[in-house]
């Protein structure tokens, strides 16, 4: 549900065990909301005691060292230990009775910005205890419950989603640099493809060679670019003609 704020439940206090960017992303914009944080925990601090006093603890470290950090928390019956892990199950966070999970559909590339797009009325992937839901409505958000056995492929199409996104668009860019112009020319066309997907389905969005079978094309293409750049353009075209294929997409 969206449109739910702070002023609808008691105030919650929060301790934030890892510093990085999405633990300070949520914390800050947690207490814009009215939350109270008691305390950053960083590597090397005594986590013995910090379920102690909060009604949650946020495990905000990288996956690798999520249980290690939630083992080393003495449990507290009360508290929720919560990890923002888009990928770990709540096995995670054992020996803790209240376990929660609850990951942001957005990306964090700095505190100043995660603070306000985790208000901005995002998707939340959330998991276990209700406080991980309770959390995500504080902040205005949607909140979708995704189940352990889910949350690998979960992750996979959120990864796909963003990373790789990004990671095409840094390709565009070599690319378009080795024909004399900037990214700059192109970000209008990605905006409105993606747009497309969200109004039509990618089915339906898809144009170009690929999916209109033009070898022709493709292969100039192929010739034209660095032979380093081509599992990447070849990898695309692969997917192009997947869709194009199972869907029976209208190409132009």
């Amino acid at each position: 549900m969206r449109g739910w704020s702070a002023e609808r439940f008691p105030v919650t206090s929060l301790r934030l065990v890892g510093p990085g960017r999405a633990g300070r992303s949520l914390a800050s914009a947690l207490v814009d909301t009215g939350c109270v944080l008691r305390g950053v925990l960083h590597r090397g601090d005594d986590l013995s005691r910090a379920a102690e006093g909060v009604d949650v603890v946020i495990i905000a470290t990288p996956d690798a060292a999520v249980a290690e950090a939630a083992a080393a928390i003495v449990p507290v019956s009360s508290t929720v230990i919560l990890h923002l892990s888009g990928s770990l199950g709540l096995d995670a966070l054992a020996p803790h009775q209240r376990r929660a999970s609850l990951h942001p559909l957005v990306p964090l590339p700095s505190v100043e910005v995660g603070r306000v797009r985790l208000r901005s009325g995002i998707t939340f992937a959330v998991g276990g205890d209700h406080m991980a839901t309770t959390l995500g409505r504080f902040l205005g958000g949607l909140c979708i419950e995704i189940d352990d056995d889910q949350r690998a492929a979960y992750h996979a199409a959120a990864c796909i989603a963003s990373n790789h996104v990004v990671a095409l668009l840094g390709q565009v860019e070599r690319v378009a640099a080795s024909a004399g112009l900037g990214l700059d020319a192109f970000m209008a066309l990605a905006a409105a493809a993606v747009q497309d997907v969200s109004d039509l389905g990618a089915a339906a969005a898809l144009t170009g060679p690929a999916a209109r079978g033009d070898e022709v094309t493709l292969a100039r293409h192929r010739a034209a670019i660095a032979p380093q750049e081509l599992a990447g353009y070849d990898a695309g075209v692969a997917l192009a003609r997947q869709l194009a294929q199972t869907e029976m997409a209208p190409c132009a």
